[in-house]
C-alpha cells in the first residue's frame, strides 16, 4: 500500500530519468518530501480502483491510498526542478552595477572594490533572498553558490526552502569575510561541520580560481573537501588570458596544473571550462568532475564559448549555470537553457548537436550530477526528493501544440517555454510558489531593501569616480603615502665623464664624500595617462626591463605612479620641490588601466636608464642618466633627486643638489624645468 500526501494529476510528466520516460497524461505522488510514485493516469486509475476494492489483480504494494491533496495539472507539464549549476546569489545586489567591460576590469575594478566596502552577513542574506525569489519564479529548485559569508547564504536559502550547494570562498588575499587564506580555510571547515547533514544545504569549499589561489591553497581545499566528502566548487579556464598566464607561470595549461596540485582528489564542480582541449576534457571525465556551462555570462564578458558538444560526447556531466546576477544579469534558467542549445549549434555549424532533450537534461539531471547531488534531485523518480516545477503549456507563445511526436515536449519547453510559464514550484515536498505567488518570501520587502543598498553603492562609486587617486586606492596595493621630492633635470654633453665622476674610477675625477650604493641598468617603457581635470594628476604605467652587463634582459617590473600637479617651491638652478607620488604595483595589463581609469589622452615614452643610488655627505640621492629612444631625442639627460618630508630637509637637500650639479660640471643653463612627458609633447614633430 502506497501512502501519499499529494497527488499531481493530468499533467505531461517529463521525468528526465535514464530512459527519458514521458507520461502524458501522467501523475506524480509525493509523501514526506519524497517522490513515491510516477506514471500514467491509466496506471493511476488501476491503483486507485484497487484501493476501492474493485480490482484485486495488482499486488498490495501497487495500491495507492487516496491522498490528502489532489491538484489537477491539465494543460501543464511537470518537470524536475531546474538546477542552476553555478552562481553567486548575493551579487543580485550588484546587478547592473558595471556592464560592457572586460572580465578583469569588471571584477578587479568594480566588483571587488564594492564588495570590500559593502559585503557583510546582512548583504549576503538579502542578496540571497532576492536571488531565491527570482529563481523560484523561473522553476529553479537547486543551485550551486560560491561567495563570502556563506553561512548567511545557507541560512537565507534554507529559509526560502530551496536546495543548494553552498561553497565558502577561499582566496590568497584578504576578502570581505577573512583577512587571510588561513582564516578563509578555517571558516570553510567550520561551515562544513555545521551544515553537513542538512536536508537542503550541501556545504562545500570554494578555492576561487587558480589565479586567485596558490598551489598550497588549492591542495588544502581539496584535502578539506575530501576529508568531509563534500564537493569542491571552483572556476577553471574561464578566459584565454587565464590559460596563457598559467602557461607562463607553471608551464602548464589550467587543467593539468590543477591536476598536479591534487585538486581532483575532491569531487570537483568546475565553472566555465571555456578554454580546454580534448585532453583536458578527458582529464575532467577521468576524475568525474562536473562542469557548469555559463553561456550568457561567458558571451557577455567575451570570455568565449565552452566546447560542451565534445564534453557531452565524452560523457562529462555538464550542467548549466547563470553565473552571478551581476555578470548575466539575470537568473533565468529557461533563457540559459535555450541559449546553451542554440549556441552549441551556432559555434559548431551543426544544427543537430545539443538537441532540446539534451539541453533540458543539462538543466536538470546532468546538472544535479555535476553538483554531485544526482542521488537527491534532478529527475522525477521514486526515491528522489520531491523537487519539481509545474509549467503552463498553453500561453500564446507556446501555441499550438503538436502531439504526433511525444519528444516534441522537449522542444516546446526549451525553445518556446519561458520562466513566466512556471505556475508552481516545490522543493522537498513543500510548495515555494503556488499559482505564481511566492509562499516563503516577501518580494516587496526584498525590493525595498535592495534599493537601499543600491543608493549607498551609487554614492560610494560617485565619490570614488571623482578622484583618480580614489580609483587607484580602490583596486588596492598603494605602497606609500603622499611624499615630496627635490629633483632637477639637465642635458649633458659628455655622459661618459658623468659616469666617471659618479663611480670615481679615476682618483683625479673622484668626488669626495660620494659613495655608490647600487647601480642598475634598465629599459623603461612608460605610458602616461592624462585627464581633463589637471587636478587629478597624471598616472604613469611603467614597465622596467632590467639589463645585465652583457646587455641581456633578466627581469621585469611593473608599477603605477600617480603624480599630483602641485609644484610646492622652486630653488636656484631650477631645482624643484614637488609633490611626489602615490605608488602601487601594476598587477594588471596596460589595457586594464586604460579601460578602468578612462584617460582623455596617452603619451608613450621609451628610454634607456642607468641609475645610481648614492650617498653624498651621508645623504641619499638618486642619479639617473637617460637616453630617450621614443620619441627619439638627441643627447643624454641627467636626473638628480631625493625624497624629503619637511621644509627644512628640503632646503638642505636642494642646497646639496646644487653642490652635486656643480661637482658634475652642470651649469644652471643646462637644467630643465619640465618632466620628460611635458618635454616630448612640446617638441616640434
Amino acid at each position: 500500500m502506497l501512502n501519499a500526501d499529494l497527488l499531481l494529476i493530468n499533467a505531461t510528466v517529463v521525468t528526465m530519468n535514464a530512459q527519458y520516460d514521458i507520461f502524458s497524461p501522467g501523475a506524480v505522488a509525493v509523501q514526506d518530501g519524497q517522490i513515491v510514485w510516477v506514471g500514467t493516469m491509466n496506471d493511476l486509475r488501476l491503483m486507485t480502483e484497487d484501493s476501492d476494492g474493485q480490482n484485486g489483480s495488482h499486488p498490495q504494494s501497487s495500491v495507492l491510498r487516496p491522498p490528502s491533496s489532489v491538484i489537477d495539472c491539465a494543460g501543464h507539464a511537470i518537470i524536475p526542478g531546474l538546477v542552476n549549476a553555478h552562481t553567486h546569489v548575493p551579487m543580485s545586489l550588484l546587478r547592473g552595477l558595471a556592464d560592457d567591460l572586460r572580465l578583469d576590469v569588471w571584477l578587479m575594478g568594480y566588483m571587488m572594490p564594492v564588495e570590500r566596502e559593502f559585503v557583510s552577513p546582512d548583504f549576503c542574506r538579502l542578496g540571497t533572498g532576492l536571488s531565491c525569489a527570482e529563481m523560484i519564479r523561473s522553476g529553479v529548485t537547486t543551485f550551486a553558490d560560491m561567495y563570502y559569508f556563506e553561512d548567511s547564504v545557507a541560512r537565507a536559502t534554507a529559509e526560502a526552502g530551496m536546495r543548494a550547494l553552498c561553497a565558502q570562498s577561499v582566496l590568497k588575499f584578504p576578502t570581505p569575510d577573512a583577512q587571510s587564506y588561513e582564516d578563509s580555510l578555517a571558516m570553510a571547515r567550520d561551515f562544513i561541520q555545521r551544515w553537513q547533514g542538512h536536508p537542503l544545504i550541501v556545504p562545500s569549499v570554494a578555492p576561487h580560481a587558480p589565479y586567485t589561489c596558490t598551489h598550497e591553497i588549492l591542495r588544502a581545499c581539496a584535502q578539506l573537501a575530501a576529508e568531509f566528502d563534500v564537493p569542491l566548487h571552483t572556476h577553471l579556464a574561464e578566459t584565454a588570458q587565464e590559460v596563457e598566464d598559467s602557461r607562463k607561470l607553471h608551464d602548464l595549461p589550467v587543467i593539468p596544473y590543477v591536476e598536479k596540485t591534487g585538486l581532483f582528489e575532491a569531487k570537483v564542480l568546475a565553472a566555465h571550462c571555456v578554454h580546454v582541449d580534448q585532453a583536458e576534457i578527458r582529464t575532467l571525465r577521468k576524475y568525474n568532475a562536473g562542469v557548469a556551462h555559463n553561456p550568457t555570462s561567458n558571451l557577455k564578458l567575451s570570455s568565449g564559448v565552452a566546447p560542451i558538444t565534445r564534453m557531452l560526447q565524452l560523457g562529462l556531466n555538464v550542467g548549466i549555470g547563470t553565473d552571478g546576477p551581476a555578470s548575466n544579469n539575470d537568473l533565468d534558467m529557461f533563457e540559459e537553457t535555450r541559449l546553451a542549445a542554440i549556441l552549441a549549434k551556432g559555434i559548431t555549424g551543426d544544427p543537430t548537436v545539443v538537441p532540446a532533450r539534451q539541453a533540458l537534461a543539462m538543466a536538470t539531471t546532468l546538472g544535479a550530477h555535476a553538483l554531485h547531488m544526482g542521488h537527491l534531485t534532478g529527475s522525477l523518480e521514486v526515491g528522489k526528493r520531491a523537487d519539481l516545477a509545474v509549467v503552463n503549456l498553453q500561453p500564446l507563445h507556446n501555441s499550438p501544440r503538436f502531439e504526433r511526436d511525444a519528444q516534441a515536449i522537449y522542444s516546446q519547453l526549451v525553445y518556446a517555454g519561458k520562466s513566466t510559464d512556471v505556475r508552481d514550484v516545490m522543493v522537498e515536498g513543500r510548495w515555494l510558489m503556488r499559482d505564481r505567488q511566492l509562499m516563503t518570501l516577501n518580494e516587496d520587502n526584498l525590493r525595498l531593501a535592495a534599493q537601499d543598498y543600491a543608493r549607498r553603492i551609487d554614492y560610494f562609486l560617485i565619490q570614488r569616480e571623482k578622484s583618480v587617486l580614489s580609483k587607484l586606492a580602490a583596486i588596492g596595493g598603494l605602497e606609500q603615502e603622499e611624499s615630496f621630492e627635490v629633483q632637477v633635470k639637465a642635458r649633458v654633453d659628455d655622459p661618459d665623464r658623468i659616469v666617471a665622476l659618479i663611480e670615481g674610477r679615476d682618483p683625479q675625477t673622484r668626488i669626495p664624500t660620494l659613495t655608490v650604493l647600487r647601480h642598475v641598468h634598465y629599459r623603461q617603457f612608460d605610458t602616461y595617462f592624462t585627464f581633463d581635470d589637471p587636478s587629478q594628476g597624471r598616472l604613469r604605467y611603467r614597465e622596467d626591463e632590467f639589463i645585465n652587463d652583457k646587455g641581456e634582459s633578466y627581469n621585469l617590473r611593473y608599477r603605477l605612479t600617480l603624480t599630483l600637479p602641485a609644484k610646492e617651491r622652486e630653488f636656484d638652478h631650477s631645482i624643484l620641490l614637488s609633490r611626489s607620488r602615490f605608488i602601487a604595483p601594476a598587477r594588471h595589463s596596460r589595457r586594464f588601466y586604460r579601460e578602468y581609469f578612462r584617460p582623455t589622452a596617452e603619451v608613450e615614452i621609451e628610454k634607456d636608464r642607468r641609475r645610481w643610488q648614492v650617498l653624498y655627505k651621508d645623504i641619499g640621492f638618486y642619479i639617473n642618466l637617460d637616453t630617450l629612444a621614443r620619441p627619439a631625442q638627441p643627447g643624454t639627460f641627467l636626473e638628480l633627486k631625493s625624497r624629503t618630508w619637511s621644509k627644512r630637509d628640503a632646503e638642505l637637500k636642494a642646497e646639496m643638489v646644487g653642490e652635486l650639479l656643480a661637482r658634475l660640471g652642470i651649469t644652471s643653463e643646462a637644467t630643465l624645468q619640465e618632466e620628460y612627458v611635458d618635454f616630448v609633447t612640446t617638441q616640434p614633430s
